[in-house]
């Protein structure tokens, strides 16, 4: 059970509630991590700004979505996986394949899509101390040094809410619902 609020517009703390409302207008709702982050008005500033960085940086709406969904696959954040694959195939349009094959920790169909979640991953497995062959093939799939670093932010955004949710426990949506994912079996002791 969390010891944490999911707190809605009215009921959040005044610095929260512009925040929520912004959330409601883009969403339609305000998902219930967000109504967790509320908690503390200056984390869930901090995500959303961080989040409205990723969307400018390079990287095409699918590959935000490859990054954003690998680093939760990997940290095992059953909420941000659902959130993630319901964005990648509606928002970014990204294949379903695609989105599977991230889910499941598999290959992906796209070559360079591909090297960009063995990056990804390869950034949170290894908390960042990445060099090496690693570097070379993602540098070599056709992605800059820039988009490097670009990575890094998505990872860092992600690790917010991961970690973060970890902690809160939001409860998933009813949007989200149609990408429920549960967690490797290897994970359900450790992560809970």
């Amino acid at each position: 059970m969390s010891q944490f609020n999911i707190y809605s517009i009215q009921n959040a703390p005044l610095a929260a509630q512009p925040l929520l409302e912004g959330a409601q207008q883009k969403f339609g709702f305000v998902p219930n991590l967000l109504g967790g982050f509320a908690e503390s008005p200056i984390v869930l500033q901090a995500y959303l700004d961080i989040g409205s960085l990723f969307d400018r940086t390079s990287l095409t709406p699918v590959e935000q979505q490859v990054v954003l969904l690998a680093a939760s696959v990997e940290n095992h954040c059953i909420y941000c996986v659902a959130v993630h694959s319901m964005l990648a195939k509606h928002k970014a349009k990204a294949d379903a394949a695609i989105v599977n094959a991230l889910r499941e920790q598999q290959p992906l169909p796209d070559k360079k899509l591909d090297a960009l979640a063995t990056f990804t991953r390869a950034v949170v497995k290894q908390r960042g101390v990445v060099t090496g062959t690693t570097l070379d093939n993602f540098i070599g799939a056709g992605y800059s040094r820039s988009q490097v670093l670009e990575v890094v932010l998505g990872v860092t955004m992600k690790t917010l809410s991961n970690y973060a949710n970890h902690i809160i426990h939001a409860p998933l949506d009813s949007q989200f619902q149609a990408e429920a994912w549960n967690a490797p079996a290897q994970c359900n002791k450790q992560c809970a």
